[in-house]
């Protein structure tokens, strides 16, 4: 269907949406698979100033995921100090904004990310995160770079609406066809791409020692 062609009234979607954009064939993948959302489920906890309680919290902004990976280098915070509502997230959940698509902020959330932390501080993320968690034990790293592949980051983008800050909705996300070929090496995918972001952690972890070194250095030769 080219975008402005006539379109059935029983063929719009729920609400009658009747946005061109949400029609474009491009958000459509050529492919035929299972549905993204055969393999997770999106996930809502959310904590706001007024049910945080006394704990401490990590939070991260849109910018703070990226290419598969977190790379937060920031402190905790109280709960009083969350101005707005943030969603929890936990170790082994994806994580991918749904606002500019094309910044590519998506990230496996690794445990090493909540090792750095003490032990009483939570992780929580921008609402514009969709949190997407495995429907059984079965890792979901694979999908990280499933959601930064060419096929699917054009779709992502045909599928962004609004002109201040461009979105894509939830239903597009899960309807995303994964193709046969990647479920078929599933586990073998998630298993070298969370050894490759364990890596990466270490490789922050590293740095972010150096700086202190260097630091502590500076001010001693004063």
């Amino acid at each position: 269907m080219a975008i402005g062609a006539v379109l059935d009234i029983a063929r719009l979607e729920e609400g009658w949406v009747l946005a061109p954009e949400r029609y474009d064939p491009r958000r459509r993948a050529k492919e035929v698979g299972p549905c993204l959302g055969d393999f997770v489920h999106v996930r809502r906890d959310q904590v706001d100033a007024k049910n945080a309680g006394t704990g401490q919290f990590l939070v991260l902004d849109t910018g703070d995921a990226k290419n598969g990976l977190i790379a937060a280098d920031k402190q905790p915070v109280s709960g009083a100090e969350i101005r707005s509502a943030k969603k929890r997230i936990r170790p082994r959940q994806v994580i991918i904004s749904r606002l500019r698509p094309y910044l590519r902020q998506v990230a496996w959330v690794d445990s090493g990310l909540f090792a750095t932390q003490a032990p009483n501080v939570e992780v929580l993320c921008s609402t514009e995160f969709f949190v997407l968690e495995s429907v059984d034990d079965a890792s979901i790293a694979f999908l990280a770079p499933f959601l930064l592949s060419g096929p699917v980051q054009a779709i992502l983008a045909a599928a962004q609406e609004g002109g201040h800050h461009p979105r894509f909705n939830e239903r597009t996300l899960t309807m995303l066809s994964v193709p046969q070929a990647l479920v078929e090496c599933a586990s073998e995918v998630s298993t070298r791409f969370e050894q490759a972001v364990a890596q990466a952690r270490e490789s922050f972890k590293a740095v972010k020692e150096s700086i202190g070194v260097a630091t502590c250095l500076h001010a001693t030769s004063r």
